[in-house]
């Protein structure tokens, strides 16, 4: 496996994090797509792209060329399926699995297919009765297949469809389909962890048809069988992964109170079938020459140390997952894409509007509201117990007027566990103050517009002027003849006069990570503005251009998202205007086109080893920003 590249839908499971574990201890380079968020424990060398996976393209997998794709990706429930499992099952099994496998199977790179499919293919009948059975029944690969549920009747359905891509020589990977049995592990949904969590917390458990027998498998072992058919081409079509060894549900129970001889195990009733099955493995064994190794007895002390381990992490643990959007105001959309971010962190984090303003519109995009005080008016210690108060870890500022604030504050909020996505004081001041930040650039060598308080201490034939602070668009006069500049000049607070330059103005956003180097950037086009932002924008690319924006980014330091505002000349030059050292109000563009802005500043935070993979999408869009109303049902109006 050492130096295979491996693609692992559905990765942060149960199976998943100990497939991961065994691959990366092989030597092999992992991606893992998965809803859920990124496992603690996966090692920074593994890529991980966190999202549905029906949004996955074949240029983003095409990127990482996996020779090995192993699909796990699944959803289920347990016992009977509910009337809402219906969609559920739809887009998560049958079609996550055929839009995977239709990406797939262009990447040329691809040499192995790996399915985990399951035993509840197999024709129920012939493993569930009316009255419990002294022996189970050894399910083989050449059985009758009748699914007994919709999550089998995927799993079978994708079967069918991996069987008919094998019929065609255009595509030359192998694939094998694991039929796993009744599996489970730590961090699992299934019956044995959730028994052991309820006997943690002294509670009774609940026990039906203790006279049922199932063929158990540990997670870890089928991981490894996973892993050695991944790595066995010669193994293709149907085959089995159980320990071939039934065990009835009342050696659960037995084993359980080995370790917990106190516990108040109730046998309810039930109108469910008496199963006994078990997995013929006489063609695994062949195959590969191995056998899962764990039993029950084994496998169960594992569990609970686990299980124990995250109680007591979990006391231990600052739970503050909300977001804060602090001058929200009108920024409805930034709300918007904040509360996606958030939820493929953390799921239940709720993302926090913050504004001066009760009315300000974007709380209605919010998850909740917090009026909160002005800046001036209250301390950092103030704010950061009003955070805690909300279960706020993360705060994004907005509003370049209290950017300066929130960085001096920034270590104070570290110090309990609240990150602030904010860059050094030091480089939001040189940014907000147009005059020390156009020094900084011609100091530094950097393609930035020079700027003078006198406009006769600059060599230009026309003039921009422009107030020192603030926002760059308010009080502007463009292409402006000597005294005409100095004229408007006298209408400014503390003016700053600059060359005209000719030429269409872009927005340049990035992202700068911990040690102030951009993970990625995008080239945006104003095409219309209003009131100093992007009405309609468009991305576009310029390898060129790109390259000096990412040089002048460095030299600013900065933390988090960015926007760099530059011209270009006819002959390709940039001219850099300014810097806002935040999220941009048109910036929601760049996430549209890859640049994850927002998820990988909270990832910053609370996954600090997980790598940053700048995905560009394939082709250029346009976004047009316009109202759009919002009808909100309360029944109090």
């Amino acid at each position: 496996m050492r130096g295979k590249k491996v693609f692992v839908s559905g990765g942060a499971g149960v199976i998943g994090v100990e497939l991961v574990s065994g691959l990366v201890d092989r030597g092999a380079e992992v991606l893992v797509g998965d809803l859920k968020p990124r496992p603690r424990q996966f090692p920074a060398s593994v890529q991980y792209r966190q999202g549905d996976l029906n949004g996955m393209t074949l240029s983003e997998l095409d990127a990482f060329a996996p020779d090995i794709f192993i699909h796990l990706a699944a959803t289920f429930e347990r016992s009977s399926e509910s009337a809402e499992f219906w969609g559920e099952n739809f887009r998560h099994n049958v079609r996550l699995s055929h839009h995977l496998m239709t990406i797939a199977r262009d990447v040329a790179s691809l040499r192995r297919v790996v399915f985990a499919s399951s035993y509840l293919i197999y024709d129920p009948a012939l493993y569930q009765f009316d009255a419990a059975q002294e022996t189970p029944v050894g399910l083989a690969e050449d059985d009758p297949v009748r699914p007994r549920n919709l999550t089998g009747m995927a799993k079978l359905a994708h079967e069918t469809e991996l069987q008919f891509l094998g019929g065609f020589d255009r595509y030359p990977f192998t694939t094998v389909l694991a039929r796993i049995f009744r599996g489970y592990g730590r961090n699992s949904r299934d019956v044995i962890s959730r028994w052991i969590r309820a006997l943690l917390r002294d509670e009774p458990i609940a026990v039906f048809r203790p006279e049922g027998l199932f063929d158990y498998i540990y997670a870890r072992d089928s991981a490894e069988g996973l892993i050695r058919l991944a790595d066995a081409d010669h193994v293709t079509g149907v085959i089995n992964l159980g320990t071939g060894r039934a065990r009835r549900v009342a050696d659960v129970v037995s084993a359980l109170r080995e370790h917990f001889p106190g516990m108040n195990a109730q046998t309810e009733p039930s109108e469910i079938s008496y199963e006994a099955s078990q997995a013929d493995i006489s063609l695994l064994d062949t195959a590969l020459g191995w056998l899962p190794r764990y039993d029950l007895e084994t496998a169960i002390p594992e569990i609970i140390a686990h299980e124990r381990s995250r109680l007591e992490t979990a006391a231990d643990e600052d739970t503050g997952q909300n977001v804060l959007v602090t001058s929200a105001s009108r920024k409805a959309p930034l709300v918007r894409a904040m509360k996606d971010a958030a939820a493929r962190i953390s799921p239940g984090a709720a993302v926090i509007a913050g504004d001066v303003d009760p009315g300000a519109p974007a709380r209605h995009a919010a998850d909740g509201f917090w009026l909160m005080p002005r800046l001036d008016a209250v301390s950092p210690e103030e704010l950061i117990a009003a955070c805690r108060e909300r279960g706020i870890g993360t705060v994004l500022p907005t509003r370049d007027g209290e950017l300066v604030f929130w960085a001096k504050a920034r270590a104070a909020f570290a110090a309990i566990g609240i990150d602030v996505i904010i860059s050094p004081s030091e480089s939001v001041e040189r940014c907000l103050d147009k005059l020390a930040f156009a020094k900084f650039g011609v100091e530094t060598g950097l393609p930035v517009i020079p700027a003078a308080t006198d406009p006769d201490a600059l060599d230009a034939a026309a003039y921009v002027v422009k107030e020192r602070f603030g926002a760059g668009s308010h009080g502007i006069g463009l292409n402006l003849d000597r005294e005409a500049a100095i004229a408007h000049a006298a209408g400014l607070d503390t003016p700053v006069f600059q060359p005209f330059v000719s030429g269409p103005e872009i927005s340049i956003d990035a992202w700068m990570d911990g040690t102030g180097g951009p993970c990625g950037l995008v080239l945006r086009r104003r095409d219309r503005v209003v009131a100093g932002e992007s009405q309609i924008t468009t991305t576009f690319r310029d390898p060129l251009l790109e390259e000096k924006a990412e040089h002048v980014l460095r030299a600013l330091k900065l933390r988090g998202p960015a926007v760099l505002q530059a011209i270009v000349t006819e002959n390709g030059e940039l001219n850099v205007i300014e810097c806002n050292a935040r999220f941009g109000g048109a910036s929601t563009a760049s996430i549209a086109a890859g640049l994850d802005l927002l998820y990988w500043s909270l990832a910053e935070g609370r996954m600090p080893d997980a790598p940053r993979q700048f995905r560009r999408i394939a082709g250029e869009l346009r976004q047009v920003r316009m109202p759009q109303d919002m009808i909100l049902h309360d029944p109090d109006l």
